[in-house]
Formats: structure tokens, C-alpha cells, sequence
């Protein structure tokens, strides 16, 4: 008996993690290109976009297909529209979005900052992130399933002097997600989430130097992107914060 039961142990095919089809915007610098490496590095298909056309191109010719990079705005409307469109006949709806793109305004005090500046981040930011919700949730809902995560900050909890337009933008985030959380059927989740405190090229412009203080995108995705591959449906709604990386 006991080389059958052997012999059927080693039959017993090995658990494989299923593929998901994952959706980052913002995808050509930062958190978004280390979140794309790691996932296309862990088997799974990863459909982005940024506003480089040029960062764009070399996604492609690093990454080719099933992974999919296309240059969008996604503060226009209009053409988030018509990525979506294309992306959904050829992909299937993302299991994992992630409403990633963001910017931040020069640090100013709140009335120096020039109007048509504090409309880009309010654009790119929120109505960014709205409008990607508009075009791609339908498929998922169709499906009854997917995960959602917009991303917030430390000063979507937070506050701090001079980062005024990215703080009300990362509140109004975890707002918008709570009350999306409430909308989503059984089997789905809205999550707004703190990515922690990394050395990007946005930190820089707040930090200067001291940036360096703290972890790399591509350190951080070592320990954020097994993390939201983890996430399910008992998160819906929580405001959640990827545990810091290994030193």
C-alpha cells in the first residue's frame, strides 16, 4: 500500500496560482512600472497606461503580449473610453485595477498655487480615477467579480504644510472608494490604499534628498504586489496599508 499511496502522491498535480488579468494606471514611472515588472515576472497579464508616449513604447518592447501599453490621459474622459473599449475585446475584464496615477502640485501654500495647476491634480487624481471606474467596472460587474484599489497616501489620512492639493485629493480618495465599497455586489471590493512612504520622483519634489531615506519602487513592489494578489472580498471598504518592505 504504501508505494500506491506514494504513487498517487506524486501524481497529485502541484497548485498553481491562477492568472489574472491586472490594470495599472500610471504604468510608465514609479510604483506603476515596479508593480508591472513584478506582476509580468509572477506570470500574471498586465494592461496599462501612462501619459509617456515615449515610456510607452519601451514598456512594449520590454514586456510583449498578453501585457498591453497604451499612452492615455486618464483625466480625458473621452479617451479612457475608447482604451477601454479596446482593451475589453481583446482582454478580459481586469481581476485587480489599480488606479495608481496620480501628481502632485509644487510646494506652495495653498493660495499660491496657480488655478490651472490645482485643476491637473484634481483631474488627474480623482476625476482620473472616476473615469477609469466608469469604463472598466461594467465587464467586471458582468463577472460579479474584482478587486478595486485606489490608491491613496499617508495624506489621504493625514495632512501636512504646502501638499494642500494632493492631500484633498487623497481624502477625497478614501471617501470616493468607502462609498464605491457600499455600491459593489457580494464577491467584489473597493479598497483604498496607503502604499507607504517610497523614494519616487514625487517624493523627491517633497523630500529633496531625505527621499533617500526610504525604499526604492522596485523594493517596495517586492512586498506590495504579493500583497494585493492577496486581497479578496472580505476587504471591501477597508483602508488598507501595504506592510513595509524588507530592508
Amino acid at each position: 500500500m504504501g508505494g500506491i499511496e506514494a504513487g498517487i502522491a506524486l501524481q497529485t498535480p502541484r497548485l498553481i496560482p491562477p492568472v489574472k488579468t491586472i490594470l495599472i494606471t500610471g504604468v510608465t514611472r514609479g510604483l506603476g512600472r515596479a508593480m508591472a515588472a513584478k506582476f509580468i515576472a509572477l506570470g500574471h497579464a498586465v494592461i496599462g497606461c501612462g501619459r509617456s508616449p515615449d515610456e510607452i513604447q519601451r514598456l512594449r518592447h520590454e514586456f510583449g503580449p498578453p501585457n498591453d501599453f497604451s499612452a492615455v490621459d486618464v483625466a480625458n474622459d473621452s479617451r479612457v473610453a475608447a482604451w477601454a473599449g479596446r482593451v475589453l475585446k481583446s482582454h478580459s475584464a481586469p481581476g485587480l485595477l489599480l488606479n495608481n496615477a496620480a501628481i502632485i502640485a509644487r510646494n506652495a501654500p495653498l493660495w499660491e498655487v496657480p488655478a490651472r495647476e490645482f485643476s491637473d491634480v484634481i483631474d488627474i487624481n480623482i476625476k482620473g480615477v472616476v473615469n477609469v471606474i466608469r469604463h472598466f467596472l461594467p465587464a467586471m460587474l458582468k463577472r460579479r467579480s474584482g478587486i478595486i484599489v485606489n490608491f491613496s497616501s499617508g495624506w489621504g489620512r493625514s495632512a501636512d504644510a504646502n501638499a494642500a492639493p494632493y492631500c484633498a485629493t487623497k481624502w477625497a480618495i478614501e471617501g470616493l472608494t468607502q462609498a464605491l465599497a457600499r455600491e459593489l455586489p457580494d464577491g467584489m471590493a473597493a479598497v483604498p490604499l496607503n502604499p507607504g512612504i517610497i523614494d519616487t520622483d514625487m517624493l523627491r519634489s517633497c523630500f529633496g534628498g531625505s527621499a533617500g531615506d526610504y525604499p526604492g519602487a522596485a523594493q517596495w513592489a517586492e512586498t506590495a504586489v504579493p500583497f494585493l494578489l492577496k486581497l479578496t472580498p472580505a476587504e471591501n471598504g477597508r483602508p488598507l496599508t501595504v506592510p513595509q518592505s524588507a530592508a
